[in-house]
């Protein structure tokens, strides 16, 4: 099929509970720990525009509080220097709190406290020193990792090792051959190279780019949900890092859906990119409700849904029991994510106008695609 003739060109192409302060030193120690703002001045108009301009947008901070986050980052490596001398058999690690306002520093002795507010930093007493979880680390160095394990490390905030594994009992099993105490051990499973979530760009072919639509699995094999116009049955795809796949099932016109298995490196998430809400359930919203949608080319857009049952021409030909909306969609968010609230509503197939001047978009139900396909949505 000729994808470029689409209908409307919509086609292919912390520290929990952490408290916030600033940094002061008023004790004794403030003969060889400088205070923040101290710290402060030494660093203000070092920083290049570029990277400014970069740390202001990640920080989502102004210039001067640019400023602030590097100075309590620098003061955080003087803490941990002394904190480590000074506490020595009890010291368990020092980082800047998930505010980025302040210094935390681990110790396994309670009594200890005063001493390292004395330092101008917050106190948390746990279990093991850092001597004692880089001993549990080494012995894991020395064992012959398993498969399925990735990395492991030590872990200062939560006070424990862990150990990146896309199999839990592969974690455990590698942890008792290397005699550490599994108690001590956080199994993390990665994104190896890709979360497959709603909205996330992928290649058909090397030729055309669509959206994801929402993660499914079928036989125990992980994939998504997408339009069919994309790609035909053993089509491959590619996303940005590489990871690929094909089309497994594919149908349009008649109906547009298409259900692609991934290759290895896809890991089944049931997310939509640009909000936070994990996918509950597929049931269908009425019209009237409000609708979103998420596509690689203009992510996240909103609308209300304005018809059910409809039928769309096509040039390559019609295809009944779309869903009709007037939330906008441009080339390229094919394929992608229309979800009310928790709810998986469909995939983006057409429509008519643009994200600029508004748009009507059509997309085809998810119900109808799973009961085509056969895969399982993923949920949370």
């Amino acid at each position: 099929m000729n994808k470029r003739r689409l209908f409307a060109a919509i086609g292919a192409a912390a520290l929990a509970g952490s408290t916030v302060l600033v940094l002061n030193v008023t004790s004794a120690s403030a003969d060889t720990l400088p205070s923040l703002s101290q710290v402060k001045s030494t660093i203000e108009g070092t920083i290049g525009s570029q990277q400014m301009d970069a740390l202001q947008r990640d920080l989502g901070a102004s210039k001067d509080g640019v400023y602030k986050r590097l100075a309590v980052d620098k003061l955080t490596g003087s803490i941990a220097k002394r904190a480590k001398a000074d506490f020595s058999g009890d010291y368990a690690g020092s980082w800047t709190n998930s505010a980025g306002t302040g210094t935390v520093v681990a110790v396994t002795n309670p009594a200890l406290v005063d001493d390292v507010r004395d330092l101008g930093a917050k106190a948390k007493v746990v279990d093991k020193t850092l001597s004692q979880l880089n001993a549990d680390q080494a012995k894991l160095d020395k064992a012959k990792a398993a498969d399925k394990i990735y990395g492991w490390s030590v872990d200062i905030v939560h006070n424990t090792l862990k150990v990146k594994t896309g199999d839990v009992s592969a974690a455990k099993a590698f942890v008792k051959h290397a005699g550490v105490d599994a108690d001590i051990v956080k199994a993390a499973k990665p994104k190896l190279l890709d979360d497959i979530v709603g909205g996330a760009e992928y290649g058909i072919d090397n030729q055309y780019l669509c959206s994801v639509g929402f993660s499914a699995t079928k036989g125990g094999a992980a994939g998504f949900y997408s339009a069919g116009h994309c790609g035909q049955v053993g089509s491959q795809i590619t996303s940005g890092t590489g990871a690929g796949g094909s089309f497994q099932n594919s149908v349009f016109p008649g109906e547009d859906y298409s259900w692609i298995q991934a290759g290895s490196g896809w890991t089944a998430s049931p997310q939509v990119n640009g909000s936070d809400q994990t996918v509950a359930d597929s049931n269908e919203a009425a019209v009237g409700s409000e609708v979103c949608r998420s596509g690689r080319t203009t992510g996240w857009q909103c609308g209300t849904i304005q018809e059910t049952g409809a039928s769309v021409t096509y040039p390559e030909g019609t295809v009944n029991g779309m869903t009709g909306t007037d939330a906008c969609a441009e080339p390229g968010d094919s394929g992608g994510s229309f979800i009310t609230g928790a709810s998986a509503q469909g995939t983006t197939s057409g429509g008519s106008g643009d994200c600029t001047s508004g748009g009507y978009t059509y997309f085809y139900p998810i119900n109808s695609a799973i009961s085509g396909a056969g895969a399982d949505l993923t949920t949370g």
